[in-house]
């Protein structure tokens, strides 16, 4: 596949719409003039990428109407960018003012050409929920107990903290019920926490009554350090969880 091989259906489309084209102007793959209107300006690569969006960006001094082409394979595999990150191109097209048009080569049927985004002023909308949720995460959670970029280790949200102050409390009495670690803990949706149990630290004992199932124990160990950062109801929990860090550490040496 080569650029040029995008130059022949375009042009078709295009004289298709009325418009005369002609290709490499002034450093424009493709140009189109139908009357008084302004040019379209079509930029051609084999692959969505950069250096097409950077050109795309930089023919926008010259007319309005810039349109980014390139060829999407018949058989699109996980790994193409197309397959994706489709919605995030068409999206991110559509805030730089860019128009996209996609070009598919299929033994079987003739060449599919797509328009997904015309040229036009962008003012994203605001999505008020999104922020209220935002904000509302950000006043729920206790510190700073994340690193800005990561990706190992599981993020420490409002949630984890609350289920953590939970699964602490069940730990140190072995055994609790709702309400007791609702009082004891200041969870408000202690109820809801252990019943959905999203982490599968909790097991259920009788109606009411919960315990800490291996996967809940194994939790105090991995996030000892964010329950330091936590009001602690539990006396000598530290002292607990860091014992059984050593008993784990020690278990793991060969």
């Amino acid at each position: 596949m080569r650029e040029t091989d995008l130059y022949p259906p375009i042009k078709a489309y295009l004289e298709n719409q009325g418009y005369e084209v002609k290709s490499e102007i002034k450093d424009c793959d493709v140009i189109a003039i139908r009357g008084d209107e302004q040019p379209v300006i079509v930029e051609l690569k084999t692959s969505f990428n950069l250096t097409l969006l950077f050109q795309g960006i930089d023919r926008q001094s010259i007319s309005e109407e810039v349109y980014l082409a390139f060829a999407v394979p018949s058989k699109l595999k996980k790994t193409n960018p197309w397959f994706r990150y489709k919605r995030d191109i068409i999206k991110l097209c559509r805030r730089l003012g860019l128009g996209l048009i996609t070009v598919r080569f299929t033994e079987e049927t003739p060449i599919d050409i797509q328009i997904h985004q015309d040229p036009g002023p962008y003012i994203p909308r605001k999505n008020s929920r999104r922020q209220r949720l935002l904000l509302k995460e950000f006043e729920r959670r206790v510190g700073d107990p994340n690193q800005g970029g990561i990706n190992k280790r599981a993020i420490i949200t409002a949630y984890r903290q609350d289920a953590l102050r939970c699964a602490a409390y069940i730990h140190s009495h072995t055994q609790a019920t709702v309400s007791d670690i609702r009082n004891n803990t200041g969870v408000e949706k202690s109820s809801t926490i252990l019943q959905k149990d999203y982490y599968g630290w909790y097991q259920r004992i009788n109606r009411g009554v919960y315990t800490l199932t291996p996967k809940g124990e194994e939790a105090l160990i991995t996030f000892s350090d964010t329950l330091t950062t936590l009001k602690d109801p539990v006396k000598n929990l530290k002292k607990k969880i860091s014992q059984g860090k050593m008993a784990k550490e020690k278990k793991a040496t060969p």
